[in-house]
């Protein structure tokens, strides 16, 4: 049985190859090297920013805060403790220091055993400095730096040992450039 519909344009195939209907070829202007460069480019920009950010958000959450008010320095009086163990590191290049400040200790009172030298890790430690664990360790650690010349004195877990009544000197460039 024949098909009893109309006929219409669409039953007719066209013998030529134009473009008909919805068939579209690409846009002959957007090549596949523009894509990959927007591509780059986007991913750059993406990444300059995040970084940026990054950086933003860690210097926010680390950054000191500044006082415009001065702070109360507490100072205690220097004693010099002779029941503390010392702990004295070189902390320059120039051998023997450490052994002079030791001998120095020894004169003012310190016990030979109570002292023990050694080179520090770095030999560029500015200033000659002493190191108290706790506060209570303060005024001893300033007759210490007392003892021994000019010195700094500063609270610092670092080399403190642990149930142990020790002071830590580093001595520094300041020491060698006076030799």
């Amino acid at each position: 049985m024949p098909s009893s519909y109309p006929r219409d344009r669409f039953d007719e195939i066209p013998r030529t190859s134009g473009r008909v209907g919805a068939h579209r070829a690409e846009n002959p202007g957007l090549g596949t090297a523009a894509m990959l460069l927007w591509a780059a480019v986007a991913t750059v920009v993406l990444m300059i920013v995040g970084i940026v950010v990054f950086l933003q958000l860690s210097h926010q959450s680390t950054a000191p805060t500044t006082s415009t008010q001065p702070s109360a320095v507490q100072t205690t009086d220097p004693v010099v403790d002779t029941s503390y163990s010392v702990l004295i590191l070189n902390g320059t290049a120039t051998e023997g220091l450490d052994d002079e400040v030791a001998d120095q200790l020894a004169a003012a009172g310190f016990a030979e055993d109570a002292l023990t030298t050694a080179d520090s890790e770095t030999t560029d430690f500015e200033a000659t400095t002493v190191f108290y664990a706790a506060p209570d360790d303060e005024a001893a650690a300033r007759g210490l730096a007392e003892a021994i010349g000019t010195a700094e004195v500063a609270e610092s877990t670092t080399y403190s040992a642990a149930g142990e009544k020790q002071l830590t000197v580093v001595v520094g460039l300041d020491r060698a450039a006076a030799r």
